[in-house]
């Protein structure tokens, strides 16, 4: 329990000003619907984003201490208050053309015309989040593992691995298709919005193959004895290895806005006040990053083999409802069941394959 205490406390807090916030605007009954459509929220951006803490762990375990705790104070900084309150804000100034305070004032006093202006961006946030959720899931499909929890379907996909830029090509080729989905006059924005989400995707990348070049040279440097002391060669390893940090960092806050796109969304189908969404949506993106941390304490993903794999799945599953979403409405419910679902089975699978390795079966 020591990973949640903080959240538990900032839970707390959360509900009281959510209390406060709907007294101050409905009284009794507005404090009681502020507490329950704020609990309401937080469970499911916690439900949506589960997964999400499970690829985040695969990556935060191989960081040192320094990095985990920059993911756990600036990381939530970004998560709670960049991505649940200033990204939307933003996009409704950007796509409107107006100034961010009117805007700000506008999320205050007219929720419903913001909301309104918020939704008409819809498809191009779904792009976005989408393409770049999807590359995550076709890289892990197409990468030679030496874990396969569906065998005779991932060992000949793995095969496409060796192809250059194929995930790119799939996930161009989906984009292209998903385009007949929209009004004619959004097609431009649309696919302008679905390729900045695979620049975004292959931005990161590539930063972070060219700092793990520089880890390189500089680990091959210190072996060969290449620079002049072995001081400045530890030292040129140690800021290889803080680059590297930095990418991973920006690898793993781009991911999580992509999942906090449809927490966001979703939150206006179920209330239109801005502060009783952040509030929601900060109480869950808090348990995640515990998650996330918990998940790497606890050497989980070890313990279950397949728990990785299923993660990777429920994002596929929220790629294609993200981009399925740019004509069809698909309720938070089912977007929530399925992450779970795959969550749920992975961990079965897990345990089952425990049981017959320790049987002597496998």
């Amino acid at each position: 329990m020591k990973h949640f205490y903080f959240d538990f406390i900032f839970t707390t807090i959360a509900l009281i000003v959510a209390a406060w916030w709907g007294y101050s605007h409905g009284g009794m009954s507005g404090l009681i619907s502020a507490l329950s459509i704020t609990a309401i929220l937080a469970v499911m951006e916690i439900s949506l984003s589960f997964d999400n803490a499970v690829v985040n762990a695969s990556v935060l375990k191989h960081w040192d201490k320094f990095w985990k705790m920059i993911f756990l104070t600036v990381g939530i900084l970004i998560a709670v208050f960049g991505m649940r309150l200033v990204f939307p804000i933003v996009i409704v100034a950007v796509t409107a053309d107006m100034g961010m305070m009117d805007v700000i004032n506008l999320a205050l006093y007219n929720p419903t015309e913001y909301s309104a202006k918020l939704m008409a961006h819809h498809a191009e946030i779904s792009a976005f989040g989408g393409m770049f959720l999807l590359l995550v899931f076709l890289n892990f499909l197409f990468d030679d593992k030496d874990v396969h929890w569906f065998g005779w379907l991932e060992r000949r996909l793995a095969k496409f691995g060796d192809v250059d830029a194929m995930s790119v090509f799939v996930a161009l080729a989906i984009l292209m298709i998903s385009l007949s989905w929209v009004h004619e006059e959004q097609t431009l924005v649309v696919l302008i919005a679905g390729i900045w989400g695979i620049l975004v995707y292959l931005g990161v990348q590539v930063v972070s193959g060219m700092l793990e070049g520089d880890l390189e040279e500089a680990e091959e440097a210190l072996e060969d004895g290449e620079v002049a002391t072995k001081g400045n060669s530890s030292a040129n390893v140690g800021s290889a290895v803080m680059k590297g940090g930095i990418a991973g960092f920006l690898y793993l806050e781009v991911l999580d806005a992509s999942f906090s796109f449809d927490g966001v969304i979703g939150a206006f189908a179920i209330t239109n006040d801005v502060i009783i969404i952040m509030l929601g949506l900060a109480i869950g993106a808090m348990f995640v990053r515990s998650m996330t941390i918990f998940l790497v304490d606890k050497g989980t993903l070890d313990e279950f083999i397949y728990l990785e794999h299923g993660a990777h799945y429920a994002i596929g599953a929220l790629a294609v409802i993200m981009l399925l979403s740019m004509k069809f409405h698909v309720p938070e419910i089912v977007t929530g069941l399925i992450g779970i679902a795959f969550i749920g089975w992975a961990v079965l699978a897990s345990i089952r394959f425990k049981k017959l390795e320790q049987a002597g079966k496998i």
